[in-house]
């Protein structure tokens, strides 16, 4: 949220400068994020002075330029080639000298250089006021007052504002502080704590008359509960134009672009007092009538984008007497009532909508609008009358309008001020210590909580209704906390501490391998659960069917829990990469989310991902780039340091790797190793290769935990390891090699192992070179050279026959 210091200070007239209010908001739990200087014109027109053209002649060789002499003031004057229709001698003109820099619309500066145009020679330009960013016209250049001092600078002629803005990270609970007033009342009670006790100055209404009673709107609400207040008035005669220049800079200062006085003035009043304003075009009304309602699912309502929605059947609706809605209430209007250049009276509506479902409504179409964020929050139901009487009073002012009809208030149950009891002993115990009383009651009285009753033990307090989180005594105790200071609690240099024995088994297991992949240069990461739900798209494992969904997800991008590790692990490998960080070996310790018949399920994972190089770059030490090799060895330092040896290894039946191996101990599944598909990759924006381990943790605990031991003989008769490089075609999978190889020897083949893989240089187009490793073994006899010999030519022949291998 955006505030103006030079907008706070209206109703503050505080003297700080902005870094030091700026940290006692942040103390009051506001917190400045940044405070940003903002200038009506951007520049200040720094450079641009007032000059006075001596003499213009015709550009000898160009019909439409002129070359002109004028005087800056200084001893000499200097030549400048200008293009206007309407330079003339004499004329009193802003002039851009050497070195200045200009902004066009969009923001971007060129800098004012000498140069020669169309052979002469031209030292500064002659400025148009779009060109110094005082207006749009461009017809020819600005002629000033001639009684101006030539050399004066621009900006002392021209009102240029300079502001500071803050940028406050606003908590969802201050729904207090979500305007310049709330804002400033905070401040005021801040500003107290430190013996500057400043008066709050709010707008005055008492102006607020009917000029004539001409324009009567009904206003019918049909669900009280949807809309507890509705507050209404006719405004006639209006001429919609642009705002003062004034209201315009107090807009643009906060980032918002200045649209016409009606819808300016809505805005600036609803970040001015926090309620939100909306101005129907009268005409529109058919029957002079407003009905606030719900509307039939389904119905068609065109919004002010343009944008065609199909309403719910919960969405509060404004619609006129024949039931065409005109408006989503309390989040954005609708493109047939809205106030154009041909509206010449308008309905002003201020009302207080249900937080929930104004919501719920927003969600529903993706709608966030500077009026939702506030109605679903909670605004001062009791500010509603004030702030439309004060925006009646501006489009009085600055439109021309006549008020046309008594203020249609509907507010059938009226609002009571909470009350709590405080007990002091309470206070100081939360606190930690104690604080003066009549301090507690003074910070109460600058936050206008009233006491309406006073015993030795504690304060009865009524809360007023803009307060709409303080609800409970814990409430009370933060908000003086807060006033008083966080920083002004005294604390013990004593520091007290339990030690506590984690007797967790798996814990325990857990953080040996943590320390295990810390030492091998891993970083852990921890992602979000909620993700994308367009991820599962990218593989057949996933169902769309198996998601767990949230009821009001934050966004589209957190609408789903997580079914893998994978897609949020390749988020952060983008995200670094995309700054440069090419290098990264990452593991995290995860959940992921699943909704089955049966119901919901939640399965423990462990997952790495590694790319790019092994090591930092050094002259010690040259690079190697990570492979499935290396990967492969890491996994087996794991597996080997929990004590889990013998390992199968079997073709990986996950979609999303293009290679890999699945390592099991038994019939159970331990972990999946492999090289993520380019497809996926793509997805992230991922050029390099990446190699990806899942680990199935509950099963890898559950065999860590119970693993039993078993006592039998070693082998009488050694195993032999043979291997084979082999080039194949890019389509073929190591599942197949794997099978293959038992097809071809039953009985003496123990096991078949992937270790390395290459795609790259040197190769074929279309093949890739694949590592496999063979163990043999006979547990009656010593295997002989020759019988090994012919079981790896066998094999070798059975490669080269079904797959088209070539041994390298």
């Amino acid at each position: 949220m955006k505030i103006s210091y030079n907008w706070l200070k209206q109703f503050l007239q505080v003297e700080w400068n902005a870094e030091k209010t700026g940290e006692l908001l942040t103390d009051l739990g506001l917190e400045v994020e940044g405070i940003e200087t903002r200038e009506s014109i951007k520049g200040s027109l720094a450079g641009v002075v007032v000059g006075k053209v001596l003499t213009c002649e015709q550009h000898p060789n160009a019909d439409r330029l002129k070359v002109t002499t004028v005087d800056l003031g200084k001893e000499e004057p200097v030549q400048i080639v200008c293009g206007a229709p309407n330079v003339a001698a004499g004329q009193t003109v802003p002039v851009a000298t050497i070195g200045t820099i200009l902004y066009d619309d969009k923001g971007e500066g060129f800098k004012i250089k000498k140069g020669k145009i169309r052979g002469e020679e031209s030292h500064g330009m002659i400025c148009a006021e779009d060109e110094l960013g005082l207006g749009s016209s461009h017809d020819g250049i600005m002629v000033l007052d001639k009684d101006l001092k030539v050399g004066t600078p621009a900006s002392e002629v021209f009102d240029i504002e300079i502001d500071q803005v803050f940028e406050i990270g606003l908590t969802p609970n201050r729904a207090d502080a979500m305007s310049h007033f709330g804002v400033a009342r905070d401040l005021r009670a801040g500003l107290i704590q430190h013996g500057i006790n400043l008066e709050l100055i709010s707008p005055s209404v008492s102006n607020f008359h009917v000029d004539e009673r001409t324009l009567r709107i009904e206003v019918e609400v049909e669900n009280k509960e949807l809309a507890p207040r509705y507050c209404g008035i006719s405004i006639t005669d209006i001429e919609v134009k642009d705002s003062p220049e004034w209201i315009q800079n107090r807009l643009k200062a906060i980032g918002l672009t200045p649209k016409n006085n009606v819808v300016d003035i809505t805005n600036y009043v609803m970040h001015e007092l926090g309620q939100p304003l909306h101005a129907f075009d009268a005409q529109q009304v058919k029957g002079n009538k407003i009905v606030v309602k719900t509307l039939d699912e389904g119905t068609k309502f065109t919004t002010l984008d343009d944008v065609e929605r199909e309403l719910h059947k919960d969405d509060i609706m404004i619609c006129d007497a024949e039931d065409n809605p005109l408006c989503i209430a309390g989040v954005f209007g609708g493109i047939g009532s809205g106030v154009t250049e041909k509206t010449s009276s308008v309905f002003l509506e201020s009302a207080y909508f249900n937080p929930v479902s104004v919501r719920k409504t927003a969600k529903r179409h993706a709608l966030n609008t500077d009026a939702s964020f506030r109605f679903e929050r909670g605004i001062d139901i009791n500010f509603t009358e004030y702030a439309l009487k004060r925006a009646a009073l501006l489009l009085e002012e600055y439109a021309g309008g006549k008020i046309a009809s008594d203020v249609m208030d509907f507010y059938p149950e009226k609002v009571e001020d909470f009350q709590v009891f405080l007990s002091y002993e309470n206070a100081f115990r939360l606190i930690g210590q104690e604080i003066d009383k009549e301090t507690i009651k003074n910070i109460l009285a600058s936050l206008e909580i009233r006491i309406s009753s006073e015993t030795e033990g504690g304060l009865g307090l009524t809360i007023p209704s803009y307060r709409v989180d303080v609800q409970r005594e814990a409430d009370i105790i933060e908000e003086i906390l807060r006033v008083y200071g966080y920083n002004s609690i005294n604390f013990s240099h004593k520091l007290n501490t339990s030690i506590s024995f984690d007797s967790d088994k798996e814990v325990k297991i857990e953080n040996i391998v943590a320390n295990q992949l810390t030492s091998l240069g891993f970083y852990e990461t921890m992602a979000n659960s909620l993700t994308k739900e367009e991820y599962i798209s990218l593989t057949e494992n996933l169902k769309s069917e198996h998601n767990v969904e949230m009821l009001n997800p934050l966004s589209n991008d957190l609408k789903v829990m997580r079914q893998s590790l994978l897609f949020s692990g390749l988020e952060s490998i983008s995200y670094n990469i995309n700054r440069q960080n090419n290098s990264l070996k990452l593991y995290e310790f995860g959940k992921t989310y699943h909704k089955y018949e049966s119901g919901y399920q939640e399965n423990k994972h462990l997952t790495l991902f590694v790319s790019g190089d092994r090591t930092k770059e050094s002259w010690k030490v040259d690079n190697k780039t990570s492979d499935f090799f290396y990967v492969k060895g890491v996994v087996n330092s794991i597996f080997g340091r929990l004590g889990m040896k013998n390992l199968k290894s079997s073709p990986i039946k996950s979609d999303v790797f293009s290679e890999g191996i699945t390592l099991s101990l038994g019939k159970k599944k331990l972990a999946d190793v492999g090289v993520v598909k380019k497809k996926v990759l793509k997805e992230f924006g991922i050029k390099q290769e990446v190699l990806f381990v899942d680990f199935d943790w509950s099963t890898t605990l559950e065999l860590t935990g119970n693993k039993k031991v078993k006592v039998m003989d070693l082998p009488k008769f050694p195993a032999v390891k043979r291997d084979l490089a082999l080039l194949l075609d890019q389509k073929i999978s190591f599942k197949e090699v794997y099978n293959l190889a038992f097809q071809s020897e039953r009985k003496l083949l123990k096991d078949v192992d992937l270790f390395d893989v290459y795609e790259g240089k040197n190769l074929p187009e279309g093949k890739k070179s694949y590592a496999v490793s063979f163990v043999l073994q006979d547990e009656s006899k010593t295997l002989a050279d020759k019988q090994i010999d012919k079981i790896m030519q066998k094999l070798q022949q059975t490669f080269e026959k079904n797959l088209d291998a070539v041994l390298r």
